[in-house]
């Protein structure tokens, strides 16, 4: 069990580095949002041969980007929704048992189905070489359609890593430091 949890220790390691990147994608969010509204509104003139929608299109790239590479930490650190009416009643061994079966039935079934379902989608994007419905907007869409297979993926990693969390409570040997991340705990 010591094996496993390491690897779900080095999973979770992997989905906090993912979210740093995530965060820094907020930070050139703000960035480019700042410098879009003083080139537009203050008569600055854009640098690079960039245009306004150009600027535009990379802020959605970037806001997307923030959640796709955050959201696979945020569901090991229990930033989900949960239904706490039933749930809060139950035992702990329960609590792990419904998140076994979440998990297993739902979460990875889930994560699979959308990045096989998402692969197509993003390969048609490449080979079509798929740029912006607007002339003066971003090339190479496949970029920001890739966001879904590694949403997919990141969620799924989460997923196996709290499976395996929740298999180590279930048997008594998951670290009290890890209770509250894999059933939640007290709000």
């Amino acid at each position: 069990m010591d094996l496993v949890l390491r690897i779900s220790r080095a999973i979770d390691r992997f989905l906090w580095l993912m979210a740093k990147v995530g965060s820094w994608c907020a930070a050139l969010l703000v960035l480019v949002v700042t410098y879009d509204v003083f080139t537009r509104y203050l008569g600055v003139p854009k640098v690079f041969g960039l245009t306004s929608t150009m600027l535009q299109e990379s802020e959605y790239w970037l806001h997307s980007f923030l959640i796709v590479l955050v959201v696979g930490y945020a569901y090991t650190k229990q930033s989900h929704v949960r239904i706490d009416l039933i749930r809060e009643n139950l035992s702990e061994r329960a609590k792990y048992i419904v998140e076994i079966a979440g998990i297993l039935l739902a979460l990875i079934p889930y994560s699979f189905l959308g990045a096989w379902l998402s692969w197509p989608y993003v390969v048609r994007s490449y080979t079509s070489g798929e740029i912006s419905k607007s002339q003066t907007g971003l090339t190479d869409l496949w970029i920001l359609k890739s966001g879904l297979i590694i949403l997919f993926v990141l969620i799924g990693l989460a997923g196996i890593s709290q499976l395996i969390k929740s298999m180590a409570g279930l048997t008594g040997r998951l670290p009290d430091d890890l209770k509250a991340t894999t059933i939640g705990g007290g709000h």
